[in-house]
């Protein structure tokens, strides 16, 4: 049988081809998301600037500084086992930093570029306004006014039973009224991280003239426990829907309910071109801007007025569908690509790392349980009383208590009923939105 060679020139293409599919395939390896190559260029680069005695501070230095540090913690916490599923990836993303700046471990001069980038900038507020505004205008209208209106009398049962309750749990444990209404009980019903403890703590920032910093490190574990108190309790109702079936409708409110229909969209959708995400993206800069005028004019915390008009505009029909769906591109943007390195920021240059540890005690753990507790049995009793599957209505009210979009998908998934994801987003964003406004118009008049 005649032996056939290879001739050069398909040795050459398939090295060609080798080429570019090996390098292709690493460069979709990422840290966070960051391709793993340029990772290591960065990594390279940051050190070898830091070698050479002077980290330059323009904008584009620090933004690599902060994806490399920020992605680089929450890859810890995404790969951990059991916690990864809690928020262990904005708990590390914010708690590292924190630890490495309060015990030196962060060279100085990146710390340096850290700090006044992340002070002079105040792209935090450029991510607070992103956030919050694209997350309600993209939000379906017709899921959003029959899902709040159907789910509006046990969710907010359950905030109004979960705020006494945790705040007399709190104040008998020595806590203080004050202080558990307002840094345990709030925190843990405002939404998350991005859409709730960050909002809160520059709303109490600018009230109370303290340092923001000061006040995040105090909200944050309120965050992340209720959390994980709320996913913990949701497994726990799976495990009861399945030994007591008339509980439960297996992912629907009431009897003849279509959630199934209606699970959320998380594609980016296709028709969205460049100028309607740019169009998307000042629309959320110029509410927040109407936001600051409320502040300058009537003493409204910019956050606050900045909430009540996205909803009156998403209410309203205000802005075009076209505009809407280019809301969702800004807002999974900015929850995807500047998230943890924000969390970076704030856990490197203003969350002392002594007053987050702090804030870890046995009474905070007890009115943290208190509260998620009695808003999800509330749920769960109102709910039955109105006709709805009480297991469904009491995971519903979980969600109030859930660290954003990625504790509902957390405590969804511990429920195994991933069909009431939009009845969560309703629960989560605008449940905590109206959480933040009051709370922060409250504590105005209170000051």
């Amino acid at each position: 049988m005649e032996k056939v060679t290879a001739s050069p020139m398909d040795t050459g293409l398939r090295q060609s081809k080798l080429w570019p599919d090996a390098w292709w395939k690493l460069m979709e390896q990422r840290v966070g998301i960051i391709p793993l190559p340029i990772y290591c260029l960065l990594l390279a680069l940051i050190i070898g600037f830091v070698s050479s005695g002077k980290v330059p501070t323009d904008i584009s230095v620090s933004i690599a500084i902060l994806a490399v540090g920020g992605f680089t913690c929450a890859e810890f916490g995404k790969r951990l086992p059991i916690v990864r599923h809690i928020g262990a990836a904005a708990i590390f993303a914010t708690f590292i930093p924190s630890y490495l700046a309060f015990n030196h471990l962060i060279p100085d001069l990146v710390l340096k570029n850290v700090v006044e980038f992340t002070k002079t900038s105040n792209f935090l507020y450029l991510f607070i306004s992103s956030i919050i505004v694209g997350s309600i205008l993209s939000m379906d209208r017709t899921i959003l006014v029959q899902g709040f209106i159907k789910i509006f009398i046990p969710l907010a049962a359950g905030t109004v039973v979960a705020s006494v309750v945790g705040t007399l749990v709190g104040t008998l444990l020595g806590l203080g009224t004050f202080h558990t209404f307002f840094y345990i009980v709030v925190p843990i019903m405002a939404g998350g991280v991005g859409e709730g403890a960050i909002p809160l703590s520059i709303g109490y920032s600018g009230i109370l003239g303290q340092a923001q910093g000061d006040i995040f490190a105090q909200v944050l574990p309120s965050v992340m426990l209720g959390s994980l108190t709320a996913i913990l309790l949701a497994g726990g109702l799976n495990f009861i829907g399945k030994k007591y079936p008339h509980l439960t409708g297996e992912g629907r409110l009431q009897e003849g309910d279509s959630s199934h229909s209606m699970t959320s969209e998380e594609s980016i959708p296709a028709n969205v071109d460049i100028a309607h995400i740019a169009g998307a993206g000042i629309t959320a800069i110029s509410l927040y801007m109407v936001g600051l005028m409320c502040f300058k004019l009537f003493g409204f915390p910019a956050p606050v007025a900045m909430l009540f008009v996205a909803v009156v505009f998403k209410l309203s029909r205000a802005v075009s569908p076209q505009l809407e769906q280019a809301s969702f591109v800004v807002y999974k943007f900015f929850s995807t690509a500047v998230t943890y390195p924000l969390l970076f920021a704030i856990g490197a240059s203003m969350t002392p790392w002594d007053k987050l540890v702090a804030a870890f005690n046995i009474c905070n753990l007890i009115t943290i349980i208190a509260t998620v507790a009695s808003l999800m049995t509330t749920g769960f009793f109102v709910g039955r009383r109105l006709k709805m599957y009480p297991i469904e209505a009491a995971i519903v009210n979980a969600c109030h208590s859930g660290q954003g979009g990625t504790g509902d998908v957390a405590i969804l998934t511990a429920a195994n009923r991933m069909q009431l994801m939009p009845f969560a987003q309703i629960s989560t964003r605008i449940g905590g939105a109206i959480v933040v406004t009051l709370s922060l118009l409250a504590m105005s008049q209170l000051k």
